[in-house]
Protein backbone atom coordinates (compact mmCIF):
# COMPACT_ATOMS: atom_id res chain seq x y z
CA UNK A 1 0.00 0.00 0.00
CA UNK A 2 1.26 3.28 -1.43
CA UNK A 3 2.05 5.76 1.56
CA UNK A 4 2.77 9.40 2.04
CA UNK A 5 5.48 11.52 3.59
CA UNK A 6 5.99 15.09 4.06
CA UNK A 7 9.83 15.18 5.76
CA UNK A 8 12.36 12.58 5.58
CA UNK A 9 14.37 11.98 9.06
CA UNK A 10 17.73 10.86 9.20
CA UNK A 11 18.34 9.06 12.45
CA UNK A 12 22.11 8.58 13.99
CA UNK A 13 24.48 6.89 16.76
CA UNK A 14 26.12 10.58 17.41
CA UNK A 15 29.09 11.54 18.11
CA UNK A 16 31.26 13.89 19.69
CA UNK A 17 32.17 17.45 18.27
CA UNK A 18 34.83 18.83 20.70
CA UNK A 19 37.07 17.41 23.54
CA UNK A 20 34.13 19.39 26.09
CA UNK A 21 31.73 16.61 24.78
CA UNK A 22 33.91 13.85 24.91
CA UNK A 23 32.78 13.03 28.44
CA UNK A 24 29.28 13.72 28.18
CA UNK A 25 28.85 11.75 25.14
CA UNK A 26 30.38 8.34 26.59
CA UNK A 27 28.15 8.88 29.88
CA UNK A 28 25.15 9.52 27.50
CA UNK A 29 26.24 6.43 25.61
CA UNK A 30 26.60 4.18 28.20
CA UNK A 31 24.03 5.24 30.99
CA UNK A 32 22.40 1.84 32.88
CA UNK A 33 25.11 -0.07 31.56
CA UNK A 34 27.49 -0.40 34.02
CA UNK A 35 30.83 0.25 32.41
CA UNK A 36 33.72 1.22 34.42
CA UNK A 37 34.75 5.15 34.71
CA UNK A 38 38.19 3.17 33.78
CA UNK A 39 37.12 2.10 30.33
CA UNK A 40 35.33 5.34 29.56
CA UNK A 41 38.65 7.06 30.57
CA UNK A 42 40.46 4.59 27.84
CA UNK A 43 37.87 5.13 25.58
CA UNK A 44 37.71 8.85 25.68
CA UNK A 45 41.44 9.12 24.85
CA UNK A 46 40.88 7.62 21.56
CA UNK A 47 38.34 10.41 20.80
CA UNK A 48 41.03 12.77 22.06
CA UNK A 49 43.42 11.76 19.91
CA UNK A 50 41.52 13.14 17.35
CA UNK A 51 40.58 16.21 18.93
CA UNK A 52 37.46 14.75 20.31
CA UNK A 53 35.67 15.26 16.77
CA UNK A 54 33.93 12.23 16.43
CA UNK A 55 33.70 12.06 11.86
CA UNK A 56 30.20 10.51 12.61
CA UNK A 57 28.58 13.94 12.24
CA UNK A 58 30.19 15.38 9.25
CA UNK A 59 29.46 12.41 7.54
CA UNK A 60 25.87 12.22 8.21
CA UNK A 61 25.80 16.08 7.32
CA UNK A 62 27.41 15.25 4.08
CA UNK A 63 24.93 12.32 3.15
CA UNK A 64 22.39 14.87 3.93
CA UNK A 65 23.17 17.61 1.59
CA UNK A 66 23.80 14.47 -0.97
CA UNK A 67 19.98 13.22 -0.32
CA UNK A 68 19.01 16.78 -0.75
CA UNK A 69 20.89 17.01 -4.67
CA UNK A 70 19.30 13.78 -5.69
CA UNK A 71 15.98 14.78 -4.06
CA UNK A 72 16.24 18.34 -6.40
CA UNK A 73 17.51 16.02 -8.93
CA UNK A 74 14.49 14.71 -8.92
CA UNK A 75 12.57 17.73 -8.80
CA UNK A 76 11.05 17.01 -4.91
CA UNK A 77 11.29 19.33 -2.86
CA UNK A 78 11.03 17.41 0.45
CA UNK A 79 12.45 18.64 3.81
CA UNK A 80 15.26 16.39 5.31
CA UNK A 81 16.04 16.44 8.74
CA UNK A 82 18.78 15.21 11.23
CA UNK A 83 19.01 13.71 14.29
CA UNK A 84 20.90 12.09 17.11
CA UNK A 85 20.72 9.35 19.61
CA UNK A 86 23.21 10.26 21.91
CA UNK A 87 24.51 14.02 20.62
CA UNK A 88 23.33 17.04 19.17
CA UNK A 89 20.93 17.74 17.25
CA UNK A 90 19.01 15.23 19.67
CA UNK A 91 16.20 13.45 17.96
CA UNK A 92 13.92 15.05 20.68
CA UNK A 93 14.77 18.75 19.48
CA UNK A 94 14.40 17.57 15.51
CA UNK A 95 10.99 16.17 16.16
CA UNK A 96 10.05 19.50 18.36
CA UNK A 97 11.26 21.53 15.15
CA UNK A 98 9.23 19.51 12.93
CA UNK A 99 6.55 19.69 14.76
CA UNK A 100 7.09 23.47 14.61
CA UNK A 101 7.31 23.24 11.36
CA UNK A 102 3.72 21.83 10.83
CA UNK A 103 5.28 18.15 9.19
CA UNK A 104 2.45 14.97 10.03
CA UNK A 105 4.47 11.74 8.80
CA UNK A 106 7.96 11.45 8.06
CA UNK A 107 10.03 8.36 7.19
CA UNK A 108 13.22 7.44 9.53
CA UNK A 109 15.87 6.49 7.82
CA UNK A 110 18.70 5.11 10.77
CA UNK A 111 22.30 4.77 10.11
CA UNK A 112 22.08 1.16 11.19
CA UNK A 113 21.37 -1.91 8.10
CA UNK A 114 20.76 -4.31 11.21
CA UNK A 115 17.85 -5.64 13.14
CA UNK A 116 18.60 -6.72 17.08
CA UNK A 117 18.39 -4.36 20.16
CA UNK A 118 20.92 -1.52 19.67
CA UNK A 119 20.69 -1.31 16.05
CA UNK A 120 16.98 -0.93 15.52
CA UNK A 121 14.80 -1.48 18.30
CA UNK A 122 16.27 1.01 20.30
CA UNK A 123 15.95 3.45 17.79
CA UNK A 124 12.48 2.45 17.60
CA UNK A 125 12.36 3.68 21.22
CA UNK A 126 14.04 7.03 20.67
CA UNK A 127 11.37 7.30 17.91
CA UNK A 128 8.83 6.49 20.75
CA UNK A 129 10.38 8.43 22.79
CA UNK A 130 10.62 12.00 21.43
CA UNK A 131 7.65 11.66 20.13
CA UNK A 132 6.17 11.46 23.85
CA UNK A 133 8.20 14.26 24.45
CA UNK A 134 6.68 16.38 22.22
CA UNK A 135 3.40 15.29 22.63
CA UNK A 136 -0.02 15.88 21.25
CA UNK A 137 1.62 17.71 18.41
CA UNK A 138 4.22 15.40 17.50
CA UNK A 139 4.35 14.16 13.66
CA UNK A 140 3.69 10.54 13.06
CA UNK A 141 7.13 8.67 12.71
CA UNK A 142 8.10 5.59 10.47
CA UNK A 143 10.77 3.73 10.13
CA UNK A 144 12.36 2.53 7.01
CA UNK A 145 13.81 -1.05 7.35
CA UNK A 146 16.72 -3.36 7.07
CA UNK A 147 18.84 -2.82 4.74
CA UNK A 148 21.88 -5.67 5.50
CA UNK A 149 21.05 -7.08 2.28
CA UNK A 150 20.67 -4.10 -0.50
CA UNK A 151 21.81 -4.62 -3.15
CA UNK A 152 23.72 -1.18 -3.01
CA UNK A 153 24.92 -1.72 0.55
CA UNK A 154 26.24 -5.24 -1.33
CA UNK A 155 27.71 -3.52 -3.87
CA UNK A 156 29.26 -0.26 -1.90
CA UNK A 157 31.48 -2.81 0.46
CA UNK A 158 32.06 -5.25 -2.21
CA UNK A 159 34.02 -2.30 -4.62
CA UNK A 160 35.32 -1.01 -1.20
CA UNK A 161 37.31 -4.87 -0.74
CA UNK A 162 38.42 -4.98 -4.12
CA UNK A 163 40.01 -1.54 -3.73
CA UNK A 164 41.44 -2.41 -0.62
CA UNK A 165 42.83 -5.50 -2.30
CA UNK A 166 44.14 -2.86 -5.02
CA UNK A 167 46.51 -1.21 -2.15
CA UNK A 168 48.46 -4.41 -1.27
CA UNK A 169 51.57 -5.73 -2.63
CA UNK A 170 51.18 -7.37 -5.60
CA UNK A 171 52.68 -10.60 -4.66
CA UNK A 172 50.02 -10.60 -2.01
CA UNK A 173 46.76 -10.14 -3.29
CA UNK A 174 46.07 -13.22 -4.36
CA UNK A 175 46.38 -15.11 -1.04
CA UNK A 176 45.36 -12.33 1.22
CA UNK A 177 42.50 -13.14 4.13
CA UNK A 178 39.46 -11.51 3.74
CA UNK A 179 38.03 -10.67 7.13
CA UNK A 180 34.88 -9.26 7.96
CA UNK A 181 34.61 -7.25 11.38
CA UNK A 182 31.39 -5.91 13.12
CA UNK A 183 30.60 -4.58 16.44
CA UNK A 184 30.20 -7.35 19.29
CA UNK A 185 27.48 -7.34 21.36
CA UNK A 186 27.11 -9.41 24.82
CA UNK A 187 25.44 -12.95 24.06
CA UNK A 188 23.23 -12.27 26.36
CA UNK A 189 21.87 -9.61 24.06
CA UNK A 190 21.88 -12.06 20.90
CA UNK A 191 18.61 -13.03 21.50
CA UNK A 192 16.88 -10.18 22.67
CA UNK A 193 14.78 -9.25 19.31
CA UNK A 194 14.65 -12.60 17.57
CA UNK A 195 16.83 -15.68 17.81
CA UNK A 196 20.52 -15.08 16.68
CA UNK A 197 19.15 -12.01 14.72
CA UNK A 198 22.16 -9.38 14.57
CA UNK A 199 24.89 -11.98 14.01
CA UNK A 200 23.12 -14.18 11.82
CA UNK A 201 22.44 -10.96 9.68
CA UNK A 202 25.74 -9.89 10.21
CA UNK A 203 26.94 -13.24 9.11
CA UNK A 204 24.56 -13.44 5.94
CA UNK A 205 25.66 -10.00 4.61
CA UNK A 206 29.26 -10.58 4.91
CA UNK A 207 28.78 -13.81 2.87
CA UNK A 208 26.85 -11.52 0.16
CA UNK A 209 29.41 -8.77 -0.12
CA UNK A 210 32.29 -11.18 -0.62
CA UNK A 211 30.21 -13.35 -3.19
CA UNK A 212 30.23 -9.84 -5.45
CA UNK A 213 34.01 -9.05 -4.45
CA UNK A 214 34.59 -12.91 -6.02
CA UNK A 215 35.63 -14.05 -2.85
CA UNK A 216 34.38 -18.09 -1.66
CA UNK A 217 35.90 -18.15 1.70
CA UNK A 218 36.28 -15.29 5.10
CA UNK A 219 36.06 -14.85 8.25
CA UNK A 220 33.30 -13.50 10.43
CA UNK A 221 34.57 -11.78 13.35
CA UNK A 222 33.90 -9.17 15.91
CA UNK A 223 35.27 -6.04 17.72
CA UNK A 224 35.02 -2.86 19.82
CA UNK A 225 34.18 -4.74 23.42
CA UNK A 226 33.16 -3.01 26.36
CA UNK A 227 31.79 -3.48 29.71
CA UNK A 228 32.94 -5.75 32.34
CA UNK A 229 35.50 -8.45 31.33
CA UNK A 230 33.46 -11.06 32.90
CA UNK A 231 30.37 -10.33 31.01
CA UNK A 232 30.63 -13.00 27.45
CA UNK A 233 30.50 -10.78 24.13
CA UNK A 234 30.68 -12.28 20.43
CA UNK A 235 33.73 -13.85 19.46
CA UNK A 236 36.39 -14.11 17.91
CA UNK A 237 37.62 -10.47 18.68
CA UNK A 238 39.11 -9.13 15.56
CA UNK A 239 42.58 -8.47 17.47
CA UNK A 240 42.69 -12.21 18.67
CA UNK A 241 42.29 -13.58 15.03
CA UNK A 242 44.67 -11.43 13.27
CA UNK A 243 47.12 -13.20 15.94
CA UNK A 244 45.82 -16.26 14.82
CA UNK A 245 46.34 -15.79 11.19
CA UNK A 246 49.77 -14.74 11.82
CA UNK A 247 50.55 -17.93 13.58
CA UNK A 248 48.73 -20.12 10.73
CA UNK A 249 51.15 -18.39 8.39
CA UNK A 250 48.96 -15.69 7.07
CA UNK A 251 50.46 -12.40 5.05
CA UNK A 252 47.81 -10.27 3.82
CA UNK A 253 44.56 -9.58 5.46
CA UNK A 254 41.66 -7.40 4.12
CA UNK A 255 39.60 -5.99 6.54
CA UNK A 256 35.96 -5.31 5.68
CA UNK A 257 34.14 -3.21 8.38
CA UNK A 258 30.72 -4.68 7.39
CA UNK A 259 29.64 -3.45 10.67
CA UNK A 260 29.64 -0.05 9.72
CA UNK A 261 28.14 2.42 7.02
CA UNK A 262 30.58 5.03 8.18
CA UNK A 263 34.00 5.82 9.84
CA UNK A 264 32.90 5.98 13.24
CA UNK A 265 35.72 6.22 15.97
CA UNK A 266 35.34 2.50 16.22
CA UNK A 267 36.88 2.14 12.46
CA UNK A 268 39.78 5.14 12.58
CA UNK A 269 40.59 3.80 16.08
CA UNK A 270 40.23 0.44 16.27
CA UNK A 271 41.13 -0.93 12.71
CA UNK A 272 43.00 2.21 11.20
CA UNK A 273 44.95 2.74 14.38
CA UNK A 274 45.38 -0.14 16.53
CA UNK A 275 44.47 -3.28 14.17
CA UNK A 276 47.38 -1.84 12.20
CA UNK A 277 49.75 -1.19 14.12
CA UNK A 278 49.21 -4.73 15.85
CA UNK A 279 49.22 -6.13 11.76
CA UNK A 280 52.96 -3.93 11.06
CA UNK A 281 53.78 -6.12 14.30
CA UNK A 282 52.53 -9.57 13.10
CA UNK A 283 54.15 -8.44 10.07
CA UNK A 284 50.89 -8.58 7.99
CA UNK A 285 50.23 -6.85 5.26
CA UNK A 286 46.18 -5.32 6.11
CA UNK A 287 44.39 -3.14 3.76
CA UNK A 288 41.13 -1.55 5.00
CA UNK A 289 38.45 -1.77 3.31
CA UNK A 290 36.40 1.99 2.84
CA UNK A 291 32.65 2.24 4.42
CA UNK A 292 29.53 3.85 2.66
CA UNK A 293 30.08 6.99 4.65
CA UNK A 294 28.49 9.98 2.28
CA UNK A 295 28.28 8.10 -0.87
CA UNK A 296 26.44 9.16 -4.15
CA UNK A 297 24.92 5.50 -4.17
CA UNK A 298 24.05 5.34 0.20
CA UNK A 299 22.09 8.37 -0.26
CA UNK A 300 20.52 6.78 -3.36
CA UNK A 301 19.54 3.63 -1.43
CA UNK A 302 18.12 5.64 1.54
CA UNK A 303 15.47 6.89 -1.50
CA UNK A 304 15.39 3.58 -2.76
CA UNK A 305 14.08 2.76 0.99
CA UNK A 306 11.87 5.66 0.97
CA UNK A 307 10.37 5.19 -2.55
CA UNK A 308 9.58 1.47 -1.72
CA UNK A 309 7.40 2.26 1.08
CA UNK A 310 5.94 5.10 -0.35
CA UNK A 311 5.19 2.89 -3.33
CA UNK A 312 4.35 0.16 -1.67
CA UNK A 313 6.26 -2.30 -3.88
CA UNK A 314 8.96 -5.02 -3.25
CA UNK A 315 11.85 -4.41 -1.23
CA UNK A 316 15.26 -4.59 -3.30
CA UNK A 317 17.23 -7.22 -1.97
CA UNK A 318 20.07 -9.51 -2.86
CA UNK A 319 19.00 -13.10 -1.79
CA UNK A 320 21.86 -15.21 -0.66
CA UNK A 321 21.84 -19.27 0.01
CA UNK A 322 20.56 -18.71 2.86
CA UNK A 323 18.20 -16.25 3.95
CA UNK A 324 17.29 -14.29 7.23
CA UNK A 325 14.00 -14.20 8.47
CA UNK A 326 12.10 -12.49 10.91
CA UNK A 327 13.25 -8.74 9.65
CA UNK A 328 11.56 -5.83 7.69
Amino acid sequence: MAEHFDALLLLSFGGPEGPEQVMPFLEQVTRGRGIPPERLASVAEHYLHFGGVSPINGINRALIEEIRAQLAGRGEDLPVYFGNRNSDPFIEDTVAAMAADGVSRVAVFSTSAWGGYSGCTQYQEDIARARESVGPGAPELVKLRQYFDHPLLVEMFGDGIAQAAATLPAELRDEARLVFTAHSIPIRAVDRCGPGLYPRQVGYSSALVAAAAGYTDFDQVWQSRSGPPQVPWLEPDIADHLCALADSGTKAVIVCPIGFVADHIEVIWDLDSELAEQARTLGVAMARATTPNAQPRYARLVLDLLDEKREGREPARVVGRQPVPGYG
